[in-house]
């Protein structure tokens, strides 16, 4: 798919999968790597070796660092074994190329170090669309936040479905998700995301749980064009 170009202020959403959609996480230190590349990337500094270092806090920074400078304001995104989606704002030109460049780097120079792979990590260049409207952002949040992560709940989507709130709450707790940070000050997520765009949808956790119940059987996601479908 080429990527459209994007102007300050637009809204992109942003999806990868692993090469021959093979895992691109294989163990829980590499999903807490992975949100740790979503803040470290985000600035005009952050080195490419960053996956060298051992942090032992969230979002520890070295002294010699300049003042953090970010790209972009990310507003979304989920982790799931093979694959990820973002929600960016472009907040200055060329940022969100830079940050998916760094960032696409990183992650294929960690896996192939630690499992001692070669080549690429990715099925290619990432997929990026602009989101235009605020209905089809609605739709997005849930199929981000909700429906992949219903794929992970213990029998998949379809036991989700049948047991949605408890599946819901799943989701919720999800650590690899945004969504938890729109619920709870201390969350994992509270240092990447900012919640002031997507906040009137996420932020009443029962009112995006009634919409997301009534929509989940008609919101879907097409690969090949990045594009979420739902309900007009």
């Amino acid at each position: 798919m080429r990527k459209e170009p994007f102007f300050v202020g637009d809204i992109v959403h942003v999806f990868n999968r692993g090469n021959r959609k093979q895992e691109i996480v294989r163990d829980d230190k590499d999903r807490a790597r992975f949100v740790q590349m979503l803040y470290y990337f985000n600035d005009e500094y952050a080195p490419l070796n960053l996956w060298k270092s051992d942090f032992h806090r969230r979002f520890e920074r070295a002294t010699e660092w300049p003042e953090r400078n970010p790209l972009v304001k990310m507003h979304s995104f989920v982790l799931m074994n093979n694959h990820y989606h973002l929600i960016l704002e472009e907040t200055k030109e060329g940022g969100v190329t830079k940050f998916m460049r760094k960032f696409g780097t990183g992650m294929t120079n960690r896996f192939n170090t630690k499992y001692k792979e070669t080549g690429r990590l990715f099925q290619g260049a990432y997929k990026a669309r602009r989101v235009d409207r605020d209905n089809y952002l609605q739709y997005l949040l849930v199929y981000v936040h909700i429906k992949n992560v219903f794929e992970l709940y213990p029998g998949g989507l379809k036991n989700a479905l049948a047991n949605f709130d408890d599946a819901y709450e799943f989701a919720s707790r999800y650590p690899y998700s945004s969504l938890g940070a729109y619920f709870s000050n201390d969350h994992i997520a509270n240092s990447i995301i900012a919640t002031d765009m997507c906040g009137d949808t996420l932020k009443n956790k029962e009112a995006f749980k009634e919409f997301a119940k009534n929509c989940m059987d008609f919101v879907y996601f097409d690969e090949n064009t990045t594009k979420v479908t739902g309900k007009e």
